[in-house]
């Protein structure tokens, strides 16, 4: 299980572990290695230059986020329009081989808007399941007509399907292109030093008790909204299958 899948837990742990740090700064490292006031203008040089850089990567990992997301919604809105296209060019097909395109569409059609929709991992890799098998069936009805009548405006209908099952896959890297874990470790590994520092720099940590919990509480939100935006299927910023639906009523109709 990886906790980057769960925005709420990061969330918890985050906020846990960064006051743990700026507890370790204020009550533990302050023993073994008291401040002198002498240093305190090179100390507030680091402190601030340590949190600018808390701040940049965390900006650089919330735009990693961001084009991701807004990845996924590009793909799903090229997926939808696949899938219509497809549904009106199945006409080009004979007859039989039409109606029977058409049904298996309505079929992928609801197992692609399950996909959007289902967070239970079993009952995902059974949309998936189900989607292979469908793309297998869909693509031997084409193939089929191809092979029968080798027409340009056959290959129309099977160009068609094609993109139908390359949006697909496009659609299925989209949502496994997550932040790297690295990139999660480098940004816990600044935050937890620029927490340190924050509690070390502390004149008097029961009198800013208060003010020492807010940065950490910041901090956890920023983590938690960059985990829920790049988790695509349990955070609360999902993408809808809004061009999917679109197409529902044309897809579902006579």
């Amino acid at each position: 299980m990886k906790l980057v899948e769960f925005p709420a837990l990061v969330f918890v742990v985050s906020l846990v572990f960064l006051l743990g740090c700026v507890w370790f700064g204020a009550q533990v490292l302050k023993r073994f290695w008291p401040p002198d006031d002498t240093l305190r203008d090179d100390f507030s040089t680091i402190l601030a230059a340590t949190l600018t850089l808390l701040g940049l990567i965390i900006g650089f990992t919330f735009s990693m986020a961001i084009s991701r997301y807004d990845q996924r919604k590009v793909l799903e809105e090229a997926e939808a329009n696949a899938i219509g296209t497809e549904f009106v060019r199945a006409d080009l097909l004979p007859k039989a081989d039409a109606a029977q395109v058409r049904a298996l569409l309505r079929d992928y059609f609801d197992q692609r808007l399950l996909f959007y929709t289902v967070r239970d991992p079993a009952e995902l890799k059974q949309v998936n399941d189900k989607t292979a098998q469908l793309q297998t069936r869909l693509w031997a009805v084409v193939v089929g007509s191809a092979n029968a009548a080798p027409t340009p405006i056959i290959a129309l209908a099977v160009n068609g399907m094609n993109d139908v099952l390359n949006a697909q896959g496009y659609t299925q890297a989209a949502w496994w292109n997550r932040i790297p874990p690295a990139a999660w470790l480098l940004l816990a590994a600044i935050a937890a030093a620029s927490h340190v520092l924050v509690g070390y720099g502390a004149r008097n940590a029961r009198m800013e008790r208060r003010l020492l919990l807010i940065l950490p509480l910041l901090m956890s939100v920023c983590f938690f909204l960059i985990a829920d935006i790049d988790s695509p299927r349990n955070g609360l910023i999902r993408v809808a299958p809004q061009n999917l639906l679109a197409i529902a009523d044309s897809l579902r109709g006579p």
